[in-house]
This record gives structure tokens, C-alpha cells and sequence, in this order.
């Protein structure tokens, strides 16, 4: 299965179900790739597939055993000016929805998230999931509604200052934006669990894997 080319199609698929292909695809199957066999995939499963002869149609095959590496977190997170590198990296870390929060400090407030949603696709394409996250429609930190599934990571730890490290029944983790949060925000969060990233300051997209990466780990 390794160097076969692995395409998203937002369709229900199903065994010799016919795609309707863009001509993208086809360019990519056939000239890039040279070759007309592929991996498509959706919804938590991965389906053999090929292009048809007049390279109009995917024609699916059948399904294949590849679990998908996904996880059930969400992320929440302030847009940074490295959107794209953060997207593509929290893909691959298997987060099953991503969650824009615009900050006191949020500086990143005109993202094209349309192309987002293409870093977003070729990420998982490339990170073997079956499945991509879910990108909802940024939101307000005022209008979060904490509750006991959620850490943040506190970025005060690699300033010296004692951070409670809980990560026990997290489903979401709040990342902040490239200047912290304000202490207005700090306070909102006196009662969240929190957890330290280490002695250093990261970038918001480092923080973010990292992050993850402890929670899945604990």
C-alpha cells in the first residue's frame, strides 16, 4: 500500500459507487503520479479506488482494513500569522475538530479559510486518516463555555511561575495566540485545568502539537 496516492472525497462512498472526478485529480493521478489506482477516503473509511477509462469517474472498490488514526479532541485555538503550518500540523496529530478563537492579543484576523480547509484536506491525505477535522466558524473567547474537558496550556510556566499539570479527562485544549493571553482572560480561567508545556516559550503551532501530544499520552 505504501506510495499509493490517498484522495478525500466529501461523498458517502460505497463499493462501485462512481465519483464524479475534478480535473485536478485526474492531472494529479495521471500525470503527476502516473498512474490511475488510488486510496479514497471519508467518514472513517478508506476504499480502494480507480479513475475510469474516459477519466470522467473514481470508481470505488472495495474497502480496505486501515484503521483510522484519528482522535477525539478538539482544538481551540487564536489565528496566528503561521495559520497554515499549525492546520497542517494538528491534522496530522489527528484532531477531530478545530476551533477558531479570536483573543484580546489575536493579531491574524483575515484568514482566507477556505484554503485553510485545502491545508486541512491534503494534510490527512498525506497523514493516513480516514477522515478530516471538522473546521467550525471562529468564535469569541467570551463566548467559550468551559467545563471540566478542558485544559489550557498555560504559557506562564516557561516564565517561572507553578502551573497544576491536569490533563486527566481532557477532550479539548485551548491554545493562545502569538502575544499570550490577556489577564482579563487568565481570570475567566482561574478555575480551568491547566498544564505546562515545559520550561521554554513556544510558538503557538509548536504549543499546539506538543499539547496534543500530552494529552494523548497521559
Amino acid at each position: 500500500m505504501q506510495n499509493i496516492p490517498r484522495i478525500f472525497f466529501d461523498a458517502d462512498l460505497e463499493v462501485n459507487k462512481k465519483l464524479p472526478v475534478d480535473k485536478n485529480v485526474v492531472h494529479y493521478l495521471r500525470r503527476v503520479m502516473r498512474r490511475n489506482d488510488c486510496l479514497v477516503f471519508n467518514n472513517g473509511n478508506e476504499f480502494n479506488a480507480s479513475l475510469s477509462d474516459d477519466d470522467k469517474f473514481i470508481i470505488i472498490g472495495n474497502k480496505t482494513e486501515h484503521i483510522d488514526p484519528s482522535n477525539d479532541l478538539t482544538l481551540f485555538f487564536a489565528p496566528i500569522k503561521k495559520i497554515e503550518d499549525l492546520l497542517n500540523m494538528t491534522t496530522q496529530m489527528g484532531v477531530a475538530v478545530l476551533q477558531p478563537v479570536i483573543t484580546k492579543r489575536t493579531v491574524a484576523n483575515h484568514i482566507n479559510w477556505e484554503r485553510q480547509l485545502k491545508i486541512i484536506k491534503e494534510a490527512s491525505e498525506q497523514s493516513g486518516r480516514n477522515s478530516i477535522p471538522k473546521l467550525l466558524p471562529p468564535i469569541k473567547f467570551e463566548d467559550i463555555k468551559f467545563d471540566d474537558t478542558f485544559v489550557v496550556a498555560d504559557e506562564r510556566a516557561g516564565h517561572g511561575m507553578s502551573v497544576q499539570d491536569n490533563v486527566c479527562g481532557v477532550k479539548k485544549i485551548l491554545i493562545g495566540p502569538e502575544g499570550g493571553f490577556s489577564p482579563e482572560e487568565f481570570e475567566k480561567m482561574k478555575d480551568v485545568k491547566s498544564m505546562s508545556l515545559g520550561k521554554t516559550i513556544l510558538r503557538a503551532e509548536v504549543a499546539s502539537v506538543v499539547a496534543i501530544a500530552k494529552v494523548l499520552n497521559k
